[in-house]
């Protein structure tokens, strides 16, 4: 909109004005979610400043068709809580159409409605002070859309104008200051940005260095490229560690909206990137707004403004310590704000963040996969990741070309990925028949579940051997274990566990000679832990107490049943070929490790709580049920809570 002369017959930013003739999408908008607020100003704004400088007459009628055809659709879904920027952008944007010649033809319907809207602006100039102490955005840093009656001095401008020569870093806001002042700063200030940002202006500018590196970092880990940008992310996090380190108190508090839901971005980010490389550091410089009235309750009264902060705020208290009291109250402010962002019918209902959020709060991060995620997030063309925050959204992201190379590059790697997966399931089934035990006519096929299941606890890049020994013990474990639970005599179970014992087929025949030459083909070298399994399974197993009508304590139930999980026969094998540097007295010690142990009782007991109906109905013994049997008059619902 800047003009080159006084006369304002020549353009002075060409460059931008063919970057929005360019870049209209399919749709006839500008702006990446289709159906939101964002959008239909977005699109209004192109539209007026292509039809101003008497170009693209196709772009400016596909433009107002959009406009004009979701209008009504986007307002009503937004109808009762309006965003503060919005009230006032909109209804500005609609005047300066109207100043420059277009016809706006909006449904008459809606008439009623854009009145209402304008009413509110009204009371919005009526009420702010130009420059205050609200929590919104000053009214002067929307000049550009401010109303012709509403008197701004050049004093006003020029007086809030930054060193920098922006208007609250704003380029909209500041080009309107420049055409109203010519103050040559903010020229500069324009030249600049246009010059930085390749002629794709971002909302505000400069943005935070650091919050621009975290949220590179955050989207390379999002996407599964973090592998190939080690030594990058690692220079990053390690300089945003030492700036944070050697914080000893800031006063991050602010009556900005922009500016808190900026700081809480980076502080969460910040929070958990460190946090998830390795790096200890006290949460006390990232939740500093818990105990600030006058920062709380604007998050909670513009819920949907602070969206993506909530978000990254609940993301980072995942990695929350023993004793954290403050990242507790801030899961629960977080959670309780999110919560209410996804029950009301906002702009961002049908949109991937709202998506996003509630995919969150549903799905606990420890129980989710990562592979599975990096798909979601590559599928998902709106994938959010804030770098340029300003006094409209929150929903800015990376560079449109940034975006694609990294998207293109994550795609081709989860190909890469999926295609060793492919191959590594192929051989495991493959294995699983010239082994001979998909013909064994009983027990469960779970090969595809087994490798599934390691391939998604050790993804790439560790090596093959290591997914491949770990699924074939679990598929091996699931037979056998079948085998001794509902196929096999006492006498076939004799044989089996001896001949486990001496590691010699000798005497073995049928299902059972099938298991052994599976297992010796596999695990012949850790023939201690395998027989430490099968003799659990035997010697006080389920199959002879239950012969001779022995109930075990709980405590004598876990001593055994912690071994026939066989959770350590199939990770610690494992566990030495991901470190195959391990000294031989850790491989050779005779007693588990405190994590060895807990690592065996933990599965075991997570197993009891999802399978006790099934035991108990065929007269199985279960953690559960021993805990009832223990302590009459407790129920189901109480044992359960107390093996949880």
């Amino acid at each position: 909109m800047v003009p080159a002369d006084s006369d304002q017959t020549c353009l002075m930013f060409k460059e931008c004005l063919e970057w929005v003739v360019n870049n209209q999408t399919k749709e006839g908008c500008w702006g990446k979610y289709v159906d939101t607020i964002d959008t239909l100003s977005a699109t209004l704004a192109c539209v007026i400043a292509i039809h101003k400088w008497s170009i693209g007459a196709n772009n400016i009628k596909r433009g107002l068709d959009f406009v004009q055809e979701n209008a009504e659709k986007i307002l009503r879904k937004t109808e009762d809580h309006f965003p503060h920027w919005f009230t006032i952008i909109f209804p500005g944007m609609i005047e300066l159409a109207r100043k420059v010649g277009i016809q706006l033809a909006f449904p008459s319907q809606l008439n009623a409605f854009l009145l209402e809207i304008f009413h509110k602006r009204q009371l919005l100039l009526d009420t702010e002070e130009l420059i205050g102490n609200q929590h919104y955005p000053p009214l002067l840093s929307y000049l550009e859309a401010l109303p012709p009656s509403y008197d701004v001095s050049e004093r006003d401008i020029t007086m809030n104008l930054n060193g920098n020569g922006s208007l609250f870093q704003s380029p909209a806001a500041t080009a309107s200051a420049f055409m109203a002042t010519g103050n040559e700063q903010s020229l500069f200030y324009l030249q600049m940005v246009v010059g930085k940002c390749a002629n794709r202006v971002p909302p505000t500018f400069p943005m935070d260095e650091e919050l621009i590196r975290l949220c590179l970092v955050n989207q390379l880990q999002r996407l599964g490229l973090a592998d190939h940008f080690t030594d990058e992310i690692e220079e990053i996090l390690v300089q945003i560690y030492r700036n944070y380190k050697t914080l000893e108190w800031l006063d991050k508090a602010s009556n900005n909206i922009v500016d808190v839901g900026i700081q809480l971005h980076k502080d969460s980010l910040a929070l958990r990137l460190i946090r998830m490389h390795g790096y200890s550091i006290s949460p006390r410089h990232f939740y500093w707004f818990l105990n600030n009235q006058e920062v709380r309750a604007p998050i909670e009264e513009n819920q949907e403004y602070f969206t993506i902060s909530m978000l990254n705020a609940y993301r980072a208290t995942n990695l929350m310590f023993p004793g954290e009291n403050e990242v507790e109250e801030a899961r629960s402010f977080a959670r309780k704000v999110l919560e209410k962002i996804t029950l009301k019918d906002n702009s961002l209902a049908s949109t991937g963040l709202n998506k996003m959020v509630e995919h969150e709060l549903k799905f606990p991060w420890i129980a989710r996969l990562d592979h599975l995620d990096r798909r979601a997030w590559i599928e998902d063309i709106n994938n959010t990741n804030v770098l340029w925050v300003g006094k409209t959204s929150f929903h800015r992201r990376l560079s449109t070309l940034l975006n694609e190379k990294l998207l293109q590059l994550a795609v081709a790697d989860y190909e890469f990925r999926q295609s060793i997966y492919r191959k590594e399931l192929e051989e495991v089934i493959r294995w699983f028949k010239n082994k001979g035990m998909s013909d064994m006519g009983f027990g469960r096929d779970k090969t595809t579940y087994c490798y599934f299941a390691i391939a998604s606890s050790i993804p790439l890049p560790y090596n093959s051997e290591v997914r491949m020994i770990i699924t074939k013990s679990a598929v091996v474990i699931t037979v056998a274990d079948d085998f001794y639970d509902t196929e096999a005599s006492f006498d076939e179970l004799t044989t089996l566990t001896q001949a486990i014992a001496r590691w010699d087929a000798e005497r073995l025949s049928g299902h059972s000679k099938t298991i052994f030459n599976a297992l010796d083909d596999l695990v012949s070298e850790f023939v201690a832990k395998w027989y430490e399994t099968f003799n659990s399974w035997f010697v006080e197993s389920e199959a002879k107490w239950s012969m001779e009508g022995f109930v075990p304590s709980k405590e004598e139930y876990l001593g055994i049943g912690a071994v026939s999980i066989a959770l350590h026969t199939i990770v610690l094998p494992a566990s030495n070929l991901l470190n195959p540097s391990l000294a031989d007295y850790k491989i050779r010690a005779g007693e588990y490790q405190t994590v060895s142990k807990l690592a065996m009782l933990i599965p075991r007991l997570l197993n009891d709580i999802q399978s006790y109906q099934k035991e108990e109905q065929e007269g199985k013994l279960n953690y559960v049920l021993l805990h009832m049997t223990e302590n009459p008059g407790t129920d189901i619902q109480d044992s359960t809570a107390y093996v949880r």
